[in-house]
């Protein structure tokens, strides 16, 4: 151990451990509390505020909760609940509302039968909080059928006591708050995540109305009210209707309660190819999944094992249908409500409760048997769907193995037209996947043999949206993929094997370009999502202009970059419109797209799973309305024609 290792070590004492006081920790580590303090997180500060008026509407107290975008993206939630608790909190000796909105884990979501509500999301009593100490300034109003109470904030802290300034016979709590800068990456608030999020409240929870305003712009306000008598029942129909597909029966609703929890199921097949498993806890989304998913999923796929044997429709000596099969074309919406929900961190991604597992597992065999049994041609329907899913996962096996066998028989070789990397450390290699031959030798002699690799795709692929896994392995263009990855794809992914820990679609910049991207990120949407969850898809971004004057060049991204270049130099430049990459040398190549220390690349997230599949399935899909909807919407259309 060198001298400086052990002066660090001898000076490590009492006086080295910080106690953070108050809300001090939360502002110190706010992605603990929030999950980060970029897009996500921002918006997270409203679902805390709201998620805690929805426990009061399932408490049978609340009907109408109101979300309002105010100018300078102030955020302003009211709620017509019991109102927060404004006595004393006898063990602190200061009212109970400036307990909620100071102290971390105080709320009245802790104590069993005798707490203030007997089901709730907000069960780590830190949302108010966290949202307070996450806060440039936040103000609370209280009313409680008696009197108006409020109470200011700053970054946590009170701002004054608790203030009585009137009377009244209305209840209901109303926070308004303005997000911290020094917290925050961004303050933009976007309507169209605050809309998707409460839209999902209010099919939750039947009969509750939602209100959301954007008032930012007062010539152009905008709002909507939310309101779904059908419930869960509603929001299978309105996901089905917002993709236009085509439905195989009418929606199947279920339910069931113990005295601690509830379950409650609605689901409904499609003639899509893909699953869509949406579940919540206590009204919390979970992405993650969790022990009520594991329940739905092992009782859908014995539900239809044993009872298909028992009608007929999967012979004696025929394979079970696997989970896969059973779940193709399915949009279902999974509900549970539990007294003590067991989360995996404060953001609520993944449900731990063990004992869910069995109630939905009961319910799902029990009822859904039961409806199958009393509508036999809802049932021969779907049968005859999964059996046909069941025959592609054959053939797709069978096509896997002449995959593996072809390559066994070229000694494993890859791709032939792959132009591999020396390096065999997958951390540090790269595959760009580029679109014709002539860009693809342009990029093979730019590149640093050392760890990028190269593949040139050629023409446009097939669109797995309307095909199922045994097409694609039988897919002339995607095959060299698959195989160059290593990882396989489907049920059978494994990123241990995966050869390339950067995956870059590299396409021209036009509007085939943009095709062949949008056909790469379905596939790898629909067959290999593990890469885009573990952030291994790039989209590199070649720049569209060279602009020259004398011995100077300089390369633009988009027009407003062009622009900028153009007011530096002055007169007497010149420019080139790239068409497409094969116009480019290697070297330029090299400077602008492939070397690290200039490169620009998009890294491809998957923040909404749920609105990717929505979105990939209008753009995708068989339907022609719901595309050109899309597209008029968020087209950006060219106006500079003559460059």
């Amino acid at each position: 151990m060198s001298n400086i290792e052990n002066k660090v070590e001898n000076n490590y004492g009492g006086e080295q451990i910080q106690v953070l006081e108050g809300l001090e920790a939360v502002r110190k580590r706010p992605g603990m509390y929030i999950g980060s303090t970029g897009e996500n997180g921002l918006h997270h500060l409203v679902y805390e505020i709201v998620d805690n008026a929805i426990d009061e509407a399932l408490a049978g107290f609340c009907n109408h909760i109101e979300v309002d975008i105010l100018p300078g993206n102030v955020i302003r939630v009211v709620d017509n609940g019991r109102g927060i608790p404004v006595g004393i909190q006898p063990k602190l000796g200061i009212p109970a509302v400036t307990v909620v909105f100071t102290i971390l884990h105080a709320g009245g979501k802790f104590g069993g039968e005798n707490s203030g509500y007997k089901v709730s999301g907000g069960l780590h009593g830190v949302g108010a909080s966290v949202v307070n100490a996450l806060s440039e300034w936040l103000k609370v109003t209280v009313r409680d059928g008696e009197g108006v109470y409020t109470q200011s904030f700053k970054r946590g802290v009170a701002d004054g006591p608790l203030e009585r300034i009137g009377d009244t016979t209305e209840k209901g709590t109303t926070v308004e708050f303005k997000p911290d800068y020094e917290m925050f990456e961004t303050l933009e608030y976007k309507y169209e995540i605050l809309e998707k999020r409460l839209r999902e409240q209010a099919f939750l929870n039947a009969g509750l109305r939602i209100t959301l305003t954007d008032s930012r712009d007062s010539e152009a306000v905008v709002q909507e009210s939310m309101c779904y008598e059908g419930g869960l029942k509603s929001f299978v129909e309105y996901l089905h209707q917002k993709r236009d597909l085509a439905v195989l029966h009418p929606v199947i609703h279920i339910r069931t309660a113990t005295d601690n929890s509830t379950a409650e199921i609605a689901l409904q097949y499609n003639d899509s190819f893909n699953a869509n498993l949406i579940s919540f806890a206590n009204n919390i989304n979970t992405p993650d999944g969790g022990t009520h998913e594991q329940g739905f999923k092992t009782a859908l796929t014995r539900v239809f094992n044993d009872f298909g044997r028992k009608k007929g429709y999967i012979k004696e000596n025929e394979e079970s249908l696997k989970g896969e099969d059973v779940r193709e074309g399915i949009t279902a919406v999974i509900s549970v409500k539990v007294t003590e929900a067991q989360f995996e961190g404060q953001t609520k991604a993944k449900l731990g409760n063990t004992e869910v597992r069995g109630l939905v597992e009961g319910l799902v065999y029990e009822k859904l048997r039961d409806y199958l049994e009393e509508n036999p041609a809802v049932a021969k329907a779907i049968y005859e769907k999964a059996l046909s899913a069941a025959r592609a996962r054959e053939a797709a096996r069978k096509a896997r193995e002449r995959v593996r066998r072809k390559s066994a028989l070229e000694t494993a070789r890859m791709p032939g037209k792959l132009a591999d990397c020396s390096s065999k450390d997958p951390t540090e290699c790269e595959l760009y996947i580029v679109e014709g031959d002539s860009a693809g030798g342009s990029a093979k002699g730019g590149r640093d043999r050392r760890y990028q690799a190269i593949l040139p795709l050629w023409g446009k692929m097939i669109n797995v949206e309307k095909a199922r896994i045994d097409k694609v392995y039988g897919n002339e263009k995607l095959t060299p993929v698959v195989i160059a990855l290593g990882c396989g794809i489907g049920e059978e992914i494994d990123l241990e094997k995966l050869r390339y820990h950067k995956v870059v679609i590299m396409a021209d910049a036009d509007v085939d370009g943009q095709h062949i991207r949008t056909l790469l990120l379905t596939f790898f949407f629909r067959f290999m999502r593990p890469l885009i969850e573990e952030g291994h898809i790039y989209i590199a971004m070649p720049p569209l202009y060279k602009i020259t004057k004398g011995n100077q060049h300089r390369y633009a991204y988009d027009e407003e970059e062009r622009e900028a270049i153009i007011a530096q130099f002055g007169n007497n430049y010149k420019i080139q419109r790239y068409k497409g990459l094969g116009e480019m040398n290697p070297d330029q190549l090299w400077e602008t797209t492939l070397n690290p220390e200039n490169r620009v690349m998009i890294k491809v997230g998957l923040e909404d799973a749920q609105k990717a599949d929505e979105t990939f399935t209008i753009l995708m899909g068989d339907k022609v309305a719901p595309r050109r909807e899309f597209i008029e919407k968020n087209a950006k259309y060219v106006t500079d024609l003559d460059v």
